[in-house]
């Protein structure tokens, strides 16, 4: 199973930025899939999840309105499209397979659940 992130790199306020989500080795249609992030010296927080079969979607109150999560089953893949970033967004994002999705939202977990090595994204003037 990999999950493999890309897309994250340096930008400038209110810049935009789209993570994807590469999945295999697993049926992406039996998972939900979250993107997280980790700030150094922070703990890990929840960005955005999205179940299964798209019908059910969280976000941070952080991102709301800012970032949209989506995925293509076909494709085995998942993004983040994140609009008017702000520097308080910089941080490492993951992205994570597992379920129920409001388990993975919840606790989301390194044992039981698909995890990504991580982006950096880098929001600076």
């Amino acid at each position: 199973v990999q999950l493999v992130e890309s897309g994250g790199g340096l930008v400038q306020p209110g810049d935009s930025l789209r993570l994807t989500c590469a999945t295999s080795g697993i049926t992406l249609d039996y998972y939900a899939i979250g993107w997280f992030r980790q700030a150094p010296g922070k703990e890990r927080e929840g960005v955005a999840c999205i179940s299964s079969k798209a019908g059910s979607i969280y976000y941070a109150d952080s991102v709301q309105g800012r970032f949209t999560i989506s995925r293509d089953n076909t494709k085995n893949t998942v993004w983040l499209q994140m609009n008017d970033l702000k520097p308080e967004d910089t941080a490492v994002y993951y992205c994570a397979a597992g379920g129920p999705l409001l388990r993975l939202w919840v606790s989301p977990s390194r044992e039981l659940d698909y995890w990504g090595q991580g982006t950096q994204v880098t929001v600076s003037s």
